[in-house]
Order: structure tokens, then sequence, then C-alpha cells
């Protein structure tokens, strides 16, 4: 999989607090996790479309590369319960 990257899309800023005296950090939720075709001749670079048709512009690119071996999920074990059907649909077939 190594012309693919995973992208988040992320939801609306939230404050975490560390302290009642301190001020929180803004932290963006993952809501959705996405798999997108890389750019043209940018093995590393993200294309302009997921494979479910939405636009990377907005999105986070994740660390690291999607998985290589057979069996193992694309995406982040931490983040299954957040995977678009239809991404993972395009790459199950």
């Amino acid at each position: 999989m190594s012309d693919m990257v995973v992208v988040y899309e992320l939801g609306k800023p939230v404050t975490a607090r560390s302290s009642r005296d301190a001020p929180g950090d803004e932290q963006r939720p993952v809501r959705r996790v996405h798999a997108a075709p890389t750019a043209p001749g940018e093995p590393a670079a993200t294309g302009p479309r997921t494979l479910c048709g939405k636009d990377t512009f907005a999105m986070e690119t994740a660390r690291g590369k999607p998985a290589e071996h057979a069996g193992a999920p694309w995406y982040p074990a931490k983040y299954a319960s957040v995977v678009c059907p239809d991404c993972d649909a395009v790459i199950e077939t």
C-alpha cells in the first residue's frame, strides 16, 4: 500500500485543561480516518481526494505509513471505530 496515505478528518477544536490555573491546549479530535492516494510523482504527499471522494485539503496526514503486512489494517488500530466505511470498502476490493 505504498501508493496510499492515511489522513484524518478532524473535528472542532476542544480545549484540554491541564490544571485549574493553566490554560489548555486546543486539540482537534479525529472525527474520521480516510485513505487517499499519493500525489502523482510525490509518494510522500497526499493526493487531492480521499478514496471516498472527500477533499484532503483540510485533513491531517497520519504519521508513518499504512500497514504493509497481509491481513493488517491500513489504519492505526486506535482509530478503528472512526474508519470511513467507504474508504475501507475501496481498499478491501
